[in-house]
């Protein structure tokens, strides 16, 4: 499969992810997150195995169908983190709002004669 092949089926996912994160659905975002990872890693070495010595040249508009889904990917990344980093946030309070708790009560004690 060409890079350009597997460029085209990360913007399918990242597409799908920008819907999963609108819906909340971190279980489908997850696993098209690790679909986009998995392809990633295969953009290069697909290339060095096919071109082991020097990469093939692309045509003016293989150029820019790669930019342009390059830039559509990031595009979709960052509405992707306006979903899931104010979640990150939350999930990042609720952890050390239980952190100081502790931290308290194994400074302080608690009373459990009550």
């Amino acid at each position: 499969m060409s890079s350009l092949a597997l460029l085209e089926q990360m913007s399918n996912y990242s597409t799908e992810m920008v819907d999963a994160a609108r819906a909340n659905d971190w279980d489908r975002l997850t696993r098209l997150e690790k679909q986009v990872a998995s392809l990633r890693d295969r953009i290069g070495v697909e290339e060095a195995l096919a071109f082991p010595s020097r990469p093939r040249r692309m045509s003016e508009d293989e150029r820019a169908r790669k930019i342009a889904l390059i830039r559509r990917i990031l595009d979709d990344d960052k509405e992707v983190r306006v979903h899931t980093e104010p979640w990150m946030d939350s999930v990042r309070q609720l952890l050390s709002g239980g952190t100081r708790e502790r931290q308290v009560r194994d400074a302080y004690g608690t009373d459990t004669d009550n």
